[in-house]
């Protein structure tokens, strides 16, 4: 197991592209189940969680073969079982999508429930609420969903919390039912709209994603396709955010600059500059760090993914920051680690109080999930001294090339072996 060791101190310059849509991948893939034909799938993001999920394909019959490093082709004709791999699938909250895939195709799907990051509960309550008013019957048993419809027909599902999971994962069961499905109180997330507009490519009937109300008028069949998945939003927030924290100026290409308003606005209210182009954006500091009030809030507001990054960002500014999490119960825990490196930051329930301070020193601290580890990686970058992550494998899980990209900027990183200490033995 390695970890990362970081010098920090160093400005970010440069440029740095960015990969493909990690949360867009995580159901494409599993979408591809719902086509007769084979489907090729362009810019994925090299991350073990996309791994993950193609393996799980892989292990239920489906032929997939790599195209290169960001291109696959997926034959889904040759899955031979509706039940998802255990070991594999438990660990990452996208295989929750093979349900409505599954459902979708073979009116059966086997899935355990959903795995990721554990910053709160992941209920699914709202995807089963969808699948029953489609006319499936499902049952929970042993941490495993079963699911069964001996057909599907189109219905109304207005879902009583903005679910981005529960929406696609109704649009993927609904794009091959009998009739039309309209779904109310729908998640406008951008991997929605890509979600849509890759099964749209594929002769499905998909309109209003991107607003609360998604219409799907069903089809028998869905052809093969060819895809390119959007750039990914969180990705891209969080070097905008390291480019904040180190004083930087950074180019960061190959993003759409819509999806990152939120992020480019509570920035430039905290005095970084943001200046937007066609299919990139440039962020730059020169001065101090101004205080700045943040709420998480489904798309189009600040998204959830951004929360610890922008946070580790607060606790360098000059002045009392309040951050608010109102989409996950447990999304702080992250927050010991930051106090680790002299943050000043306390918090009750989903309120954080962030009181700015002049520097971060460095510490030994780790990952303690996905956005959790981008967090430290920003603490590290502008802290004092040579700061140590560890539990590298969350950030990794949704960060291409982060070592690689962020030398590239001229961080002081690099990856070494986590040396095991000794337990002495009983005499």
């Amino acid at each position: 197991m390695d970890k990362y060791e970081i010098k920090g101190g160093n400005r970010l310059t440069g440029e740095v592209s960015i990969s493909g849509a990690k949360n867009a991948a995580l159901v494409i893939i599993p979408a591809a189940i719902l086509s007769d034909g084979v489907c090729r799938i362009d810019n994925i993001p090299n991350i073990t969680d996309v791994s993950s999920i193609i393996h799980i394909l892989q292990d239920m019959g489906a032929q997939v073969r790599r195209i290169d490093r960001s291109a696959i082709e997926i034959d889904a004709s040759t899955i031979y079982t509706c039940e998802a791999p255990y070991e594999l699938s438990r660990h990452i909250r996208g295989s929750y999508y093979l349900l409505g895939a599954l459902l979708g195709r073979y009116r059966h799907a086997l899935v355990t429930m959903p795995g990721g990051c554990n910053f709160g509960v992941r209920p699914i309550d709202q995807h089963l609420k969808g699948f029953a008013a489609l006319g499936a019957k499902y049952s929970v048993d042993g941490g495993m969903v079963d699911v069964r419809a001996d057909e599907l027909v189109g219905s109304s599902v207005y879902l009583d919390v903005v679910s981005v999971g529960a929406t696609m994962n109704i649009m993927l069961a609904a794009v091959r039912a009998k009739g039309t499905t309209v779904i109310e109180n729908a998640a406008k997330e951008p991997h929605i709209v890509d979600l849509a507009n890759f099964l749209n490519s594929m002769g499905a009937d998909i309109r209003g994603a991107g607003t609360d109300v998604i219409k799907i008028y069903g089809c028998d069949s869905l052809r093969g396709t060819t895809y390119s998945i959007i750039p990914d939003q969180i990705e891209a927030g969080t070097y905008m955010v390291a480019a904040a924290a180190t004083s930087g100026d950074v180019l960061v290409k190959n993003v759409i600059p819509k999806h990152l308003e939120s992020i480019s606005a509570k920035l430039e209210e905290m005095g970084v500059t943001v200046e937007e182009y066609d299919d990139a954006v440039r962020v730059t500091r020169t001065g101090k760090l101004n205080k700045c009030n943040i709420k998480t809030l489904p798309h189009p507001g600040f998204p959830t993914d951004m929360q610890p990054q922008i946070t580790a960002l607060l606790s360098m500014a000059d002045g009392t920051s309040i951050v608010n999490e109102s989409v996950w119960d447990n999304r702080f825990r992250y927050v010991e680690e930051l106090k680790r490196m002299g943050a000043q930051i306390s918090v009750d329930g989903r309120i954080a109080v962030v009181e700015g301070v002049d520097h971060l020193n460095a510490a030994p601290v780790k990952a303690t999930d996905l956005r959790a580890g981008a967090a430290m990686l920003i603490a590290a970058l502008a802290a004092r001294g040579t700061t140590q992550i560890e539990e590298v494998h969350h950030i990794e899980r949704g960060y291409e090339d982060v070592v690689e990209k962020l030398r590239n900027l001229g961080a002081d990183i690099r990856r070494v072996p986590v040396r095991e200490t000794a337990v002495p033995r009983a005499i």
